[in-house]
Formats: structure tokens, sequence, C-alpha cells
């Protein structure tokens, strides 16, 4: 649990300064640079995919403290996380902090001193894995790692251009049209971009997977085991959109675009994410 919010930490702290010290002309959807523009975006993230990845360490928190007062404070964390999926919380069309934003804020917050006090006092278990699965983990990390490489690079403030074998792959300081926008922008802008969300969260599944099965309460293990894989699919359906239309219709290649499934809505995209889920609880994180 605590590798899952080293990494939600480190990506909060970039956002902070690559908008604090970047003008918004550079970056995507804000409207201040300095200081509250740092903090603002931070808060933002911290609000939208640190939310995501809150639930199921509660769940896990919960299953290790084993104490009234952690479950309450449990469920209220979840009731709080769970407002990002509220229309008109999450605006992506808007990016600057909201005060929509702060409940979620408060539930991330709340999940992390969960962990905190479960690490410090709760029962101590060690993983339940295999060397093949983790090997497995370490693999399909690396493969995310590299995909994500624009967006960790545009996370920090920079571009790729240059850089041997990651520049000429991928384009990121090139100007492109932006599809469906009239308007012309670097195919990869500085700072944010939800492909780095589909990065985290799917990392936070491979990492938190590994501690599905110490879970003593089937009910809250297969409810984890299902969350985290329908978490799986949200992310790689994120991170795949991005890249598609950064690296192929920026391109010229193709004006068709991945659906975007950022936003949960009645859609075919949206039918596929909870196929693609069902299919990876059955094949890879039902509780065995």
């Amino acid at each position: 649990m605590a590798a899952v919010w080293l990494l939600f930490g480190l990506a909060a702290v970039a956002v902070l300064v690559t908008y604090w010290r970047l003008p918004p002309s550079e970056l995507w959807k804000v409207s201040q640079s300095g200081p509250a523009g740092g903090a603002g975006r931070a808060f933002v993230f911290l609000s939208f995919s640190a939310a995501l990845a809150a639930l199921p360490v509660l769940t896990i928190a919960v299953d290790r403290l084993d104490d009234r007062r952690a479950t309450v404070a449990a469920v209220v964390a979840a009731a709080l996380c769970a407002t990002v999926a509220i229309p008109g919380v999450q605006t992506p069309g808007d990016l600057d902090a909201k005060w929509a934003n702060l409940p979620a804020v408060v539930g991330v917050a709340l999940a992390v001193a969960l962990a905190a006090w479960a690490r410090r006092s709760g029962r101590r278990q060690l993983a339940h894995a295999t060397r093949a699965g983790d090997r497995a983990r370490i693999a399909a990390a690396a493969l995310l790692v590299f995909a994500s490489a624009p967006y960790i690079a545009a996370e920090l403030g920079f571009f790729l251009d240059g850089v041997p074998l990651l520049g000429w792959i991928f384009q990121t300081g090139a100007i492109r049209p932006e599809p469906d926008a009239g308007y012309s922008h670097a195919a990869v802008h500085h700072g944010h971009h939800h492909g780095l969300d589909g990065l985290l969260l799917a990392l936070t599944v491979l990492l938190l997977s590994r501690l599905v099965g110490t879970i003593r309460r089937r009910r809250l293990r297969v409810a984890t085991a299902a969350y985290l894989a329908l978490l799986l699919a949200y992310a790689l359906g994120n991170l795949a959109n991005d890249l598609w239309v950064e690296q192929v219709t920026k391109r010229g290649w193709t004006s068709w675009q991945i659906p975007d499934v950022l936003q949960p809505h009645v859609s075919v995209a949206w039918a596929v994410v909870l196929l693609a889920g069902a299919a990876f609880y059955a094949l890879l994180l039902r509780p065995r």
C-alpha cells in the first residue's frame, strides 16, 4: 500500500512543480501558473485518479485493522472518494481547482491515514504471490512505463525530442492539429495527461493484486478483486486512448480515434471496458 501512495505522491509533486513553473499556454485547460497554478492542478489530480486508487487500499487496510473505528472511517473515505463519479465534479475542459474536488481529496487523505495505521498496528501478512506472477507483473509494469514515456516526460515538463530512441519512437514537441478543436498544439503538451492516470492506476492494480489473497473476509476479497479488474480495464482504456490520439491520429495516419472512456457513460466503449474487466477478473484476479 505504501508503494501505491509513493507513486501518487511523486506524481503530485511533479504536477505541482510543472504547473508552478510553466505558463498556462504550454499546459492544458488551466488558467493559472505559479504557486496557485501548481497547487490547484495537484489538488485536481489528487481528487481524480488518486481517489480511484484509494478504494482498494481502504478494503485491504480495513481487513488488516479489524477495528470498528477503521471500518467507519473507511466507509466515510470511500463515500468521499466516490464523488469523482458525480457528473460535473470532474471537468476535463476546465482543470482549475474547484470546491467540488474537495470531498475526494479528503477521502484520499483518510485512505492514506488508514494505510499508515494498518502498517503500524494492523495484522502482519505476507503477500500471496508466486515468482511467476511477480515476474509477469514486472514485465507488464516495464511495458506500461515504456509506453507511457511521453506522459512521464510531460509530467516533468519536457519533450522527448532529441532523446535517443524515445525521441524517434514518440512524437512529443512537434506542433500538430488538435483533433476536433480547430487549433494546433504540441503533440504531447506539458503537464498531466489522462494517459499518465492510466499508467498510475494500472501500476496500482499490479501492486495491490499481490495483497488480494491476504484479505480474510471472502466477500471483501472478491469485491476488491472485481474492482481491481475493472480498474485495470479502465486504466488501459485511458492509456490506449491518449496514446492513439497523440501518436497515431496526430501523425495523420487515420482520423479514427479509440473512444474516450474517461468518464462513465452508456456507450459501446464502456461496454468493452466492462467486458474486459470481467475477463481480467476471471483470468487474472479471481481469488482462488
